[in-house]
Order: structure tokens, then sequence, then C-alpha cells
């Protein structure tokens, strides 16, 4: 099989011009399949997910990668005379975030209405955290619209979009220093998961599911790492590195398939250091996709199993990574719908999940197509 750093390995139908490193697009893809699967809760195939076999999820892959993909596409270019110019760039895809979160919290809204519509099932309006929507709707609409009230399952792209406004500072200090940006970012996590600094929710006395002040320091991790690497930087592989990853892992699989949550190993510390809140990424969990990108980085297998043809379908998935995103989430949503109606079967979630699966194949390769078609007629023009 033809790599991605092979010249045949782009043909006709692909609309990224080789070489291209499709390790990136891999991973994000089997992200984006595994956070499907893991939104449409009560069927089988949420069993198998990452989720239940170590302290961190898809959600914590995602940002990681989000911040390798982040330094690969600014990292370089952040320099001066063009600082401006990148940063309104960068805010502009902010911009395109935070819309894409308005879009698909709306287009949930409807699919949960428009289910309590037709199968009389008025109890779907109290799921997923719609009902102080519909409790409270012009106060409710004002605090959807400036991120003060989120819905159950959509709540990612919000927690990017911030992150994204934080990018360009994170670039400018970086330009003064690797560790000094990563120092910086890690006191932020550390104050806010101490003294529990997070934007509130609007109508009720909660807070955002997923802190940006917290992820944040994940995806400096992974724009610092890009950033090194394209400098010419390595990873270090060492055995010990590689037996501590390992281990680490290994005790994350025990610690979750054996249920040994009631061990309090905490001593006093605070919860953002021994706990395993997702909220604050807490130590544990972000320990654990560190671990798990770090031997998958320094393990030639998984480099090569990654490394893949241009036009094969989780390159072409994750190539397209924030549309496939959005389709997704609303096909979640509307899977969540079905599943609630018919009573929550599993065998009959399973098929819908599995129909999904196939269904975002499918639209990346649309997406692919239409992509190739535009580049055609500008070619052309």
């Amino acid at each position: 099989m033809a790599t991605a750093t092979d010249p045949g390995a782009a043909n006709a139908f692909s609309t990224v011009p080789a070489p291209r490193d499709t390790r990136l697009d891999v991973y994000r893809a089997l992200c984006l399949l595994t956070i499907f699967v893991n939104h449409v809760p009560g069927q089988y195939l949420e069993f198998l997910t990452s989720k239940n076999f170590g302290f961190s999820d898809s959600a914590e892959a995602f940002v990681l990668l989000s911040g390798l993909s982040a330094g690969l596409a600014y990292g370089g270019k952040f320099v001066a005379g063009r600082r401006l110019a990148m940063s309104l760039k960068i805010w502009r895809r902010a911009l395109t975030l935070y819309v894409a979160h308005i879009m698909t919290s709306i287009l949930t809204l409807a699919i949960f209405a428009g289910g309590a519509l037709y199968f009389g099932r008025q109890d779907l309006i109290g799921e997923i955290n719609i009902r102080p929507l519909v409790d409270h709707t012009e106060q409710g609409f004002v605090a959807m619209v400036l991120l003060g009230h989120q819905l159950g399952y959509n709540n990612i792209l919000s927690m990017y979009a911030v992150v994204f406004l934080l990018l360009p500072g994170m670039l400018l200090v970086l330009r003064l220093g690797k560790g000094l940006l990563l120092a910086l970012s890690a006191m932020l996590w550390l104050t806010a998961g101490i003294f529990t600094i997070v934007p509130s929710n609007f109508l009720d006395e909660g807070y955002w599911f997923l802190n940006p002040w917290s992820w944040q320091f994940l995806f400096a991790i992974g724009l610092v790492s890009m950033v090194h690497a394209r400098g010419g930087g390595c990873i270090p592989r060492h055995p010990v590195l590689i037996a501590l990853s390992s281990s680490y892992v290994g005790l994350s699989f025990f610690w979750v398939t054996l249920s040994w949550w009631s061990i309090d190993l905490s001593y006093g510390l605070p919860a953002v250091l021994t706990g395993f809140d997702k909220t604050f990424l807490s130590l544990t969990r972000l320990l654990h996709v560190l671990s798990l990108a770090y031997l998958l980085a320094v393990i030639p297998v998984f480099s090569r199993w990654t490394r893949l043809r241009l036009d094969h379908p989780l390159v072409i998935v994750g190539r397209h990574s924030l549309a496939v995103f959005i389709f997704g989430t609303i096909l979640a949503m509307g899977c969540q719908v079905l599943l609630f109606v018919t009573g929550r079967s599993p065998v009959w979630g399973t098929l819908l999940v599995a129909a999904g699966i196939g269904l975002h194949f499918a639209y990346a390769y649309y997406l692919d197509w239409l992509s190739g078609l535009s580049r055609q007629g500008a070619r052309a023009a």
C-alpha cells in the first residue's frame, strides 16, 4: 500500500495535494467516530469506546489533536509583520466555531421538540437540559446565545471557540519561549481547578461542563509539541518513559474496568490533582491522554498503521473534521430521540449507531467530492 509520502498516494479523487502526513487525520477520524458513539448512550457500541478502558476519553484526544493541528496551521506563520493578520484569521475561526455551536444547539432543540410533537412524547423536553429553555424562554435563548446555557452533548465547540480566542496570545508567548507558554498555561489550569474558576450558566447555579480555562492546557501542550517538531525537535524515545507511560495506561485500565473508584488517594490535595473530574481536566485524565499520545508517537507500528493513502476513508473523515463533527452531533441527537421513543432498546440503538457511522463516511466522501469540484472550477477559471 502506498503511504501519504508516496507520489502515487494522491489520486484524482483526492482534494489534498501530496505529500501530507495522514496520521493526524486518522486519529481525528477515530475521535470523531468515538464521540458520535458516546453521544448516543444506551447501546452496545458505547461499551467498546475508550472511556471504558481508561481515565480519559475521546474529548481529551480531540483537544490534544486540535492543539497539534493549530501548531501545524499557525505555528510557523505567526511572525513579525503578519501577527495581526494571523490573529484576525484565528479569531474568524473562533467565530466559525461559535456559529457552529449555536447552529447545532438550535437544531438539537428542533430535533427534540419535533420528536415531542410528532411522537407525542412531551417528556423529551426534559432531556439534555432543554427544560430550562422551555420554562424561561426569553432568558433561555439570550443565555444560549451568550454561552450561558448549554445543552447536553453540545458543549465541545463552545469550549473550543474560547480556546481559539486565546490562541493568538498563546502564539505570542510561544515566540518568547515554549517553556514560558507551558508554565503560564499550567498555572491557569491549576488556578482554575483549585479555585473553581469556570464560566457560569445563567439559568441555574451550575457552570460549563468543559471549562476552557482548564482545557486550554491540553491544547497548549499539543501546540508546543507540534511547533517543537516542526522546528526540528523530536520526542525522545526512552525506555524509561515508555515503561512509565505503559504502566500508567495499564493502571488506568484496571482502575476503570475493576471500578477502583472507592480508593481514596487524595491525601488532602486539590481534586484537580487527585480526582477524575472532566470539567476541570484533573491531572489523572491529563496524564492518561498524554501517556497514550506518547506511546502512539514513539512506537513505530502506530505510525505505520496511520500513514495511509489520501483517499482512505479515515483520512477523508479526519480531513473534514469540523463539518463531520457538526454532522455527527446532529445525527446523534436524532438517534437519541429515536432511541428514546422506542423504549431505549440497546439492539435498536446499536443498529442506529452503526448506520450513523456509515453516514459519517458517506458525508465525508460527499464533502471531498464537493471540494474536488471547487478545485477543478478554480483551476479552470
